[in-house]
């Protein structure tokens, strides 16, 4: 009614029996408002006339127009309802997701700490201990390939479920202190466990609409938090008898992330777990076998393939051997291994203090910037004998590390296409950790003959050539969508 009234006060005060407003008013009008007109002192206006239009209006129960803006008004509630509890739910998602991206962490974090306590129980070397991130690698890999099958086969939650129970059958091994061989081969089970869920999870949060470069660095940097927390633990437990105990409250933490995994994912494939959250999964109607065949083919998937084996290699053996680096090159104590917690600490204060700056300059050249400092700062731990140096260095590069990872993740999905892109993403997420045990094991090799001084030379050469192989990747979005 406030929209007829403003009609009439926006048309003016001319009155035509032709306007459309009264033409089914014809008839009131002849009698009742024609003679008010007439005995007006003035003439009638349109303003004057809504009046007994509105009148009339309100005689009748309902209006059509009425019921309209009722079922309208319905509707929008109905849909607010239904988006805030889809927004509920995609944050309950990314909260399970980010659990298991925690336990990652946690599980690359605490292996820094506990390399000298291995080889001295175990009675091995540096190239023997490196073993542990070979049996690593091998999961990993085997892992990235049988995920682009078994997320078709079983689905992603499904997947997710099955890479969980893998990780507590490993910790399981792993906490009895069993012999070496047996200790390495649940480090290839726990690979296979961690590669599939890294793969999905990574290509899910990939998938998300809003925010998606803010939600990836978050993800990410709930990784370094992990990463920053386990050596804190892994190194008290490194000083005990039972050394091997540790690995119990890995297995705590990967039970919690089994159930918090079926529970919310409640063992269902990626489409219907999106479409829960209102995002429609794309598919261009193909077979698995022709997905595949595009991601093989496609120059940017390995370019950034290469790119994450190399960050995600650098950044464990950072975290790793740096303290062994410490302790045998610049005469660090026990408590070295709290530089691991520096360097991930500053890993995951920079996914999310830098995330201003990535938007600023642009995430590309940002990451040309981040790696040549750490390049610098590689360079001040090799040749400065500092041991206070060194930690503050460590843990400098870690900030600068820690946006790498989600500004790779992030380019993929403007490059890649989009129906690729969870199987695309997953493998480049499969093949960086890969990475994660073929560097250190290659540093660890090089270690056995030349001395773990090597470290820094061989981190300087990964860093600058994970650095050319970015320069190779698309520069801008050419993924047709």
């Amino acid at each position: 009614m406030l929209f007829i009234f403003e009609s009439w006060r926006i048309y003016g005060c001319s009155y035509s029996t032709t306007d459309p407003i009264f033409a089914p008013n014809e008839a009131y009008l002849a009698s009742g408002a024609a003679s008010t007109c007439r005995a007006s002192p003035r003439p009638r206006c349109k303003l004057d006339l809504a009046d007994d239009f509105v009148d009339a209006i309100e005689l009748s129960p309902v209006t059509p127009v009425e019921k309209q803006n009722d079922d309208l008004v319905l509707s929008c509630a109905q849909s607010q309802v239904k988006r805030k509890t889809q927004q509920t739910r995609e944050m309950i998602q990314f909260a399970a997701l980010c659990w298991f991206v925690y336990l990652e962490g946690w599980n690359d974090g605490s292996n820094g700490p506990l390399l000298p306590r291995i080889q001295k129980v175990y009675g091995v070397g540096y190239a023997v201990v490196s073993l542990i991130f070979v049996f690593a690698c091998l999961g990993f890999v085997m892992g990235a390939v049988s995920n682009v099958i078994l997320a078709e086969k079983l689905g992603f939650g499904k997947v997710m479920v099955l890479g969980s129970l893998l990780q507590v059958l490993a910790y399981c091994i792993e906490s009895s202190g069993p012999p070496f061989p047996v200790f390495i081969f649940a480090f290839f089970m726990n690979g296979i466990g961690l590669a599939l869920q890294n793969a999905n999870s990574v290509g899910y949060v990939a998938s998300l609409k809003e925010n998606t470069a803010v939600k990836m660095s978050l993800f990410m940097a709930v990784y370094g938090a992990g990463a920053l927390s386990s050596p804190l633990v892994a190194t008290q437990f490194s000083h005990l008898p039972q050394w091997n105990l540790h690995y119990l409250t890995s297995l705590g933490i990967a039970i919690t992330n089994t159930i918090a995994l079926i529970t919310v994912f409640r063992l269902k494939p990626q489409r219907e777990c999106l479409a829960e959250i209102g995002i429609v999964d794309v598919d261009n109607g193909t077979s698995e076998h022709s997905h595949l065949r595009q991601i093989v083919a496609n120059k940017d998937v390995h370019l950034l393939a290469a790119f994450a084996l190399l960050y995600v290699g650098a950044e464990v053996t950072i975290g790793g051997w740096s303290v062994t680096y410490v302790i045998g090159v610049r005469g660090g104590g026990p408590s070295s291994g709290y530089i691991s917690t520096g360097f991930f600490g500053g890993l995951m204060a920079g996914r999310v203090v830098l995330l201003w700056c990535n938007e600023k300059i642009g995430e590309r050249l940002a990451l040309f910037i981040y790696a040549v400092l750490a390049i610098i700062l590689e360079l001040v731990v090799w040749f400065v004998p500092s041991l206070v140096g060194d930690a503050v260095a460590v843990s400098v590069i870690g900030v600068l590390l820690g946006p790498m990872y989600p500004i790779a993740m992030n380019h993929a999905g403007r490059v890649l296409p989009r129906w690729l892109l969870t199987g695309a993403i997953g493998w480049v997420a499969g093949v960086g950790q890969a990475g994660s045990a073929l560097v250190p094991f290659m540093t660890g090799a090089i270690a056995q003959n030349s001395g773990i001084k090597t470290l820094q030379p061989v981190l300087v050469g990964i860093l600058c050539l994970m650095t050319v192989l970015w320069a190779l990747v698309s520069r801008g979005s050419r993924r047709p969508d």
